[in-house]
């Protein structure tokens, strides 16, 4: 990846026309060949995927003790890693719903690459709760449905808040990311010259044909997609900081965690969105539509998100020392000299002093610096949760009961195959639909030239 700098660029190249942008983005997805470049990533991100199937085999066969999580621990892997894919998902909504409402036009070519990664790491996300109750195959007990086993879920249990809230995003997801591309599918559909593209996205395209009345709807359904979709970012990651903030756990119970989970999402979606963003737009020669301009409203978004982590982590800091609470501050000081400080102190280079090196346009338009930065904050915010999870369960308030967390091999491949799981989706879309989209960008162009 170049180290050189990018000048400042409008939204899009001013020297693109509708035709030429529709063809050159459509001539990427409708090549007969997958490029050399798709293949060296995709063989090792399915193989990963692999691990996690042979993962989720092994624990329904053997169950959940092959995972290190025991007693004081006994929320491990699976829930640090449910919280950061959600994490993950949510920032993509920021991009994709949020800033449709307020008409930013820069959104346009990063949309459907935010969208694609809500998809994919809120499945991976979705994952972790089911296989963490022991019995998965029970799972759909969770959901309010009269039965003849007098079972109920419990409405005070975060489990029971987890599965409304998963199930509800995942669904407005895939809805709002189908919806969006509806009229791309069509292009590609009446682009294409070979029958088998045509049937393919001649159906996914729903029979769209581009007249006034479809365009109206088109348009009404998408816009109350959006407005569901932006409020429900904010609630989804707030009940997951819930989750926490309802348990009596030593540095949990405060009402501070929703707003602090919401930043940290907010955070670690920027991150995830430059970290992808950067070497695709030189993989898929996009650099006329995602230009110099969107690299810089990213990083700057990011480093605002990066204030708001640092406030959290301040005013978690004061409210251990403002209150009264002997288990509190003994659990802050573990935190910050015990056997996990490493975590602590890597938390705050990752999230908070290292985003700082963008308050310099220069660096914000140095591409190799911003993509280790981001993926940096990537790495902060898994540690952030590891430590959020971990380092407040193995120090409870009764010192007879502490104990020590070790990660087992089933762990990190589990964690590994969501990760090659969540690159193989990411790849399968960029071979099959559209990365930017067409009729969004079209519109800009169009403007322009009028």
């Amino acid at each position: 990846m170049s180290t050189t700098q990018l000048p400042m660029q409008p939204v899009v190249d001013p020297a693109e026309s509708p035709g030429a942008m529709t063809d050159r983005i459509a001539a990427i997805v409708l090549r007969e060949r997958a490029y050399l470049w798709w293949w060296l990533l995709m063989i090792p991100s399915a193989t990963l995927a692999g691990v996690m199937v042979v993962s989720i085999l092994w624990l329904f066969y053997a169950g959940i003790g092959i995972w290190g999580i025991d007693w004081p621990v006994v929320w491990g892997f699976a829930i640090i890693n449910y919280v950061w894919w959600i994490g993950i998902a949510s920032g993509g909504t920021f991009i994709s719903a949020l800033f449709f409402l307020v008409r930013v036009e820069w959104r346009t070519s990063l949309n459907r690459l935010a969208e694609s990664m809500t998809l994919f790491a809120a499945a991976c996300a979705g994952i972790y709760p089911i296989l963490h109750l022991g019995r998965p195959w029970f799972f759909y007990w969770l959901f309010p449905y009269p039965n003849t086993m007098t079972l109920w879920p419990q409405f005070r249990s975060p489990l029971f808040w987890d599965f409304c809230a998963i199930l509800a995003y995942v669904v407005s997801s895939i809805l709002f990311w189908y919806l969006g591309a509806i009229p791309d599918f069509a292009t590609m559909r009446d682009t294409s010259v070979r029958r088998r593209p045509q049937l393919f996205y001649g159906v996914l395209a729903l029979g769209f044909r581009g007249s006034g009345r479809e365009w109206r709807n088109f348009r009404a359904a998408y816009a109350v997609l959006a407005a569901i979709m932006a409020p429900m970012v904010c609630s989804v990651h707030s009940i997951v900081g819930l989750d926490f903030a309802a348990a009596q756990t030593t540095g949990w119970h405060s009402t501070q965690f929703p707003p602090f989970f919401v930043f940290g999402a907010v955070l670690s979606g920027f991150g995830m969105v430059l970290f992808l963003a950067l070497p695709l737009r030189r993989l898929l020669r996009l650099e006329a539509f995602i230009t110099g301009r969107h690299l810089e409203v990213l990083a700057r978004l990011l480093l605002v998100s990066s204030l708001c982590v640092i406030y959290a982590y301040m005013m978690d800091a004061f409210s251990t020392y403002y209150g009264a609470e002997p288990a509190e501050k003994i659990f802050f000081h573990e935190r910050v000299t015990g056997l996990y400080a490493g975590v602590y102190w890597s938390t705050l280079l990752l999230n908070c002093v290292l985003p700082q090196l963008l308050w310099w346009r220069r660096l914000r338009l140095n591409q190799a610096l911003v993509w280790l930065i981001s993926s940096g904050v990537i790495v902060g915010m898994w540690l952030e949760r590891y430590g959020i999870v971990v380092v407040s369960l193995h120090r409870p308030k009764l010192p007879s009961a502490w104990g020590n967390f070790t990660a087992s091999i089933w762990d990190w491949a589990l964690f590994a195959g969501t990760v090659g799981f969540f690159f193989a989706g990411l790849l399968v879309v960029v071979r099959l639909v559209p990365i930017i989209s067409i009729f969004e960008m079209r519109e800009i162009l169009r403007k322009r030239q009028a």
